[in-house]
């Protein structure tokens, strides 16, 4: 296990399973989970979308790294921490989670729905019965960039933060390139990262680095000691 603390962050090289019970203070879970759909992350053999979209598609060995966990059925209640969750692949296993509201990330515009893999995403968040959406287009811009194939875009998390605004701590158990940890950073949350690929945790630990070096105005910061 390696423990790397930045500002109000901790990160984990670990696997969650071994650290979650060791854990004291956690308001929310905010993750995005292995799936259990032995997903093919390599999205450059679709020939579908326009000929904008396939050039943006991102290619090589980053992106056809197998997700760690993904080739065996998830299970969400192990996870359960805090007052507050919002867990993303909820359809692939809304059995076994208790009723609550539903996110969902619409992530093109209405004209290319049904052009390639999904139109939208969503994310299971503890209490209440309602569903909210949040258009964000972001991720067709930065496909060639990201560091992780299913890296999620920081203004989504942000959004996701805001529906939690009592949570103070948030924990991702399977942090990945660390995006819920940026967006804890530009709205002053305190965070908890846990990773098991130190690749990834390695990235994470940058991206996290380099948001607490372009801080948001008006955001308080931690204080150095």
């Amino acid at each position: 296990m390696k423990i790397e603390r930045i500002g109000d962050c901790t990160l984990y090289l670990a696997d969650c399973m071994d650290v979650l019970p060791t854990l004291d203070g956690v308001d929310a879970v905010v993750t995005d989970p292995p799936y259990g759909i032995n997903l093919n992350t390599n999205n450059s053999r679709f020939s579908g979308g326009s000929e904008a979209s396939k050039k943006k598609r991102g290619t090589g060995k980053k992106y056809e790294k197998k997700i760690i966990g993904d080739n065996k059925d998830f299970d969400p209640s192990k996870i359960l921490l805090g007052n507050r969750q919002i867990i993303f692949g909820w359809n692939n296993f809304a059995n076994k989670l208790p009723k609550g509201s539903c996110l969902i990330w619409v992530k093109r515009n209405d004209a290319a729905f049904g052009t390639f893999l999904s139109d939208a995403e969503i994310a299971y968040m503890s209490g209440g019965c309602g569903v909210y959406c949040f258009r964000d287009l972001s991720n067709a811009g930065i496909t060639k960039d990201r560091k992780h194939p299913t890296q999620k875009p920081v203004s989504l998390m942000r959004w996701c933060l805001t529906h939690i605004l009592d949570s103070q701590t948030i924990l991702d158990p399977f942090m990945g390139s660390g995006t819920t940890g940026v967006a804890c950073v530009k709205e002053g949350r305190r965070f908890i990262g846990i990773e098991k690929d130190p690749e990834y945790f390695d990235i994470a630990v940058k991206r996290i680095g380099d948001a607490y070096k372009q801080p948001d105005l008006f955001v308080p910061q931690p204080i150095a000691i």
